[in-house]
């Protein structure tokens, strides 16, 4: 498929599934699954968790830490790459202030990334509630307007991909 043919796909699906100018509950709840992939949430989440839990959940908050701080170098690495602009908007305006560049989108790869994580090292709870919130942060993103699919749908691959060879190399 050419790039002519992906930015069509991309601009009948976003307009198709934009709710950011929606007023509703379909646009309230994603904007919440949009911000909960945000990673100073995680990052601060992991540092609790880290400061304030025993053994074995202070080491797991150290291998998830380090994993979604080096996610976050692959990410902006191919984002200054490709160089993307975000879809036109408002919504959303710190994450196109901080980072204009959509392509993958780091929310899908972190997201996706963290369940992986989660089967590989965490509880088959914890595992449980990621597998099924991961795919709704990705959809988020492209809800409230933020990420093209194609970017979350990149963002995704990478973030399985990181999280199978965070837990091949660290079991």
């Amino acid at each position: 498929m050419n790039s002519e043919r992906w930015n069509e796909f991309d601009q009948r699906w976003l307009k198709r599934l934009g709710v950011a100018d929606r007023p509703g509950n379909r646009r309230r709840v994603a904007i919440l699954l949009a911000h909960s992939g945000d990673s100073w949430f995680w990052l601060a989440g992991l540092g609790l968790l880290w400061l304030s839990a025993p053994e074995p959940w202070k080491s797991l908050a150290a291998r998830v830490t380090l994993a979604v701080l080096a996610l976050a170098v692959i990410v902006l690495l191919i984002k200054f790459r490709i160089r993307r602009e975000r879809p036109a908007g408002e919504w959303g305006a710190i994450y196109r202030r901080s980072d204009p560049h959509s392509f993958p989108s780091g929310h899908a790869a972190r997201a996706m990334m963290l369940a992986v994580l989660a089967i590989g090292w965490g509880p088959a709870w914890l595992a449980v509630l990621l597998v099924f919130w991961a795919p709704l942060v990705s959809l988020a993103r492209v809800l409230m307007g933020l990420h093209y699919p194609t970017d979350v749908i990149a963002g995704g691959l990478i973030g399985l991909l990181a999280g199978l060879a965070a837990v091949l190399i660290f079991p």
